[in-house]
């Protein structure tokens, strides 16, 4: 028997430590996206906030976000599970501690990673890094105590499997605080309400990032699952995967057919974020529905995106890779979606949810995003701006054939 209680020990501690090497590839993934879909004088910059936020919030979740996650005290350190642990929990002990903060960890810099795209090519780096700091390390880890630490949210019911609300709406909220304090690239609206087109610099890599990323999806709602050493866990991560499959194929179809039908052109970075909103949407909920069912959640989120993109464009609210609207309009739909296929979903429920993460994130990052502005400011300068951040706070460009 103690053989075989270790054995299932050590399968779902590779089991999820494999999830989170691959939730961790999805930082990649985001900085190809970004960097594909921002303008060339932007790219080394770009791709520097994301390789220093992730490390930002490992650092800042391992000192105390994971603390004030999960109700710990002091540094964590992870506890270190014995048999005797194992045995003693009647089942309850199926994973080294330190591979659930490794799980974790990857999941509060994919929040961080959200803002990055949408704040890209005006905001001062050290302001965005300085950020960081507080969301990884307080905003982000306090909302999810509600929810995943036992908090209020779960005893009102609230469902959200791997996180379309904890997770991807808290990061859009963050996002969208900050573009509202940020405002617009210079030149990205007319003074009679005129929107310019600033196309992305490179689609190989934009295209490559949402690929990544689609990848990544699979530990990320996979290892949600957060065990696979019995029949009906393994049937269960595989539903999983199949399910998370699905929505981001019929997000990316419905998006490019609506693009098309809109702008009369088969719009490429509307199929990127076709599928990543579909990934979003399913994401608060892959396991209950039937696959058929996920694809059509997806598609949903393939539609909500573009018009979202296109609706708030004409608010004049300015976010280059349209991470607010796959994030944030997408994560509330898989909110909603839980409704649909889960039987242990309320209104009442989600509602809660969705009200308490997004208006306690939005508010909490409009603060901090404010004092930040006040103290050392969080736009670069017009001139700053114009020759590009590469030059301007890298001083390495992304290609340097372009600036000779």
């Amino acid at each position: 028997m103690e053989d075989l209680v270790q054995l299932a020990y050590a399968v779902d501690t590779f089991y999820f430590l494999v999830m989170g090497a691959m939730v961790m590839f999805m930082a990649p993934g985001f900085a190809m996206l970004e960097a594909g879909m921002v303008r060339s004088k932007n790219t080394s910059e770009i791709l520097t906030k994301n390789v220093a936020l992730f490390s930002i919030a490992c650092i800042m979740y391992l000192v105390i976000g994971y603390n004030i996650m999960y109700g710990g005290e002091g540094l964590f350190l992870g506890a270190e599970n014995t048999v005797d642990d194992v045995l003693a929990s009647g089942g309850d002990t199926y994973y080294s501690a330190r591979s659930d903060f490794f799980f974790q960890v990857v999941f509060v810099a994919t929040a961080m990673s959200i803002i990055s795209g949408a704040v890209a090519e005006r905001m001062k780096l050290w302001s965005f890094l300085l950020f960081a700091v507080v969301m990884t390390g307080f905003i982000y880890p306090l909302q999810g105590s509600w929810s995943w630490g036992g908090g209020f949210l779960s005893e009102a019911g609230f469902v959200d499997f791997a996180g379309s609300g904890i997770v991807h709406m808290c990061g859009a909220a963050a996002a969208l605080a900050g573009v509202i304090l940020l405002g617009p690239r210079s030149g990205k609206y007319g003074p009679n309400g005129e929107i310019t087109p600033i196309p992305g610099s490179n689609m190989p890599l934009a295209t490559l990032g949402m690929f990544i990323l689609w990848f990544g999806w699979f530990g990320f709602n996979g290892g949600s699952e957060l065990k696979l050493s019995n029949i009906d866990e393994a049937n269960a991560v595989a539903q999983v995967f199949v399910n998370t499959n699905m929505a981001a194929a019929g997000g990316l179809v419905a998006a490019l057919i609506l693009a098309t039908v809109i702008f009369g052109k088969a719009d490429l970075t509307m199929a990127l974020n076709g599928a990543l909103a579909g990934l979003v949407s399913i994401t608060a909920e892959p396991l209950s529905g039937t696959n058929l069912e996920s694809m059509l959640i997806g598609a949903v989120g393939g539609v909500l995106v573009v018009l979202s993109i296109v609706g708030l464009d004409k608010i004049k609210i300015d976010d280059p890779v349209g991470a607010i609207s796959v994030h944030g309009t997408c994560g509330i739909w898989g909110l909603m979606a839980v409704l649909i296929t889960s039987d242990d979903a309320t209104l009442t429920g989600q509602l809660t949810g969705l009200g308490a993460i997004f208006g306690f994130t939005f508010v909490a990052a409009l603060v901090v995003w404010f004092i930040i502005k006040l103290v050392i400011g969080i736009r670069l300068s017009e001139e700053d701006e114009l020759i590009g951040a590469d030059k301007a706070e890298i001083g390495i460009v992304a290609y340097p054939e372009f600036n000779k």
